[in-house]
């Protein structure tokens, strides 16, 4: 049984803290704070790149899930257990294409939003835990997935 806390009986607290974080990283671009102009375009072209990135591995990790998609960590009771598409190389590409974007919108727009990025990292690395703690008392075989495919970096983490 994971020690990670439910914050709901779908983990609803989960998705509230998202929300929360989300609102930093885009109230953050009011900040007035600004990457030095000597990097500036720099930084905007990258993270553009970083964010693009990040939505193309969101939308096929949603794809790849169907009807299965859920924001909350516990699995609708229609989900299907899923191994296809970005799911063949991380456990949790939907998160980590969050995790891009927001880290891609912090490096082009506002370099005050990297410190809500990285909490939101941390956010989704323990929802994740939380997450697939249910998987495997729905699905006896995640447990052999989660042995063989990594949490958000293929072949790294």
């Amino acid at each position: 049984m994971s020690r990670i806390p439910e914050l709901g009986r779908r983990g609803e607290g989960w998705l509230v803290l998202q929300g929360l974080l989300f609102a930093a990283i885009v109230a953050s671009s009011f900040a007035g704070v600004y990457w030095p102009g000597a990097v500036e375009s720099f930084l905007a072209v990258l993270g553009l790149g970083v964010g693009v990135a990040g939505v193309v591995v969101l939308v096929l990790g949603v794809l790849a899930l169907g009807r299965s998609f859920t924001p909350l960590p516990r699995p609708h009771p229609r989900a299907e257990f899923r191994e296809r598409g970005p799911y063949r190389f991380v456990r949790h590409p939907i998160y980590g294409g969050i995790i891009l974007v927001a880290f891609g919108w912090s490096v082009a727009e506002a370099p005050v939003a990297l410190a809500p990025s990285c909490l939101l990292a941390v956010l989704f690395d323990l929802k994740s835990r939380r997450e697939e703690a249910w998987l495997i008392e729905r699905y006896p075989a995640y447990a052999g997935y989660r042995g063989r495919t990594r949490r958000f970096v293929p072949r790294l983490y």
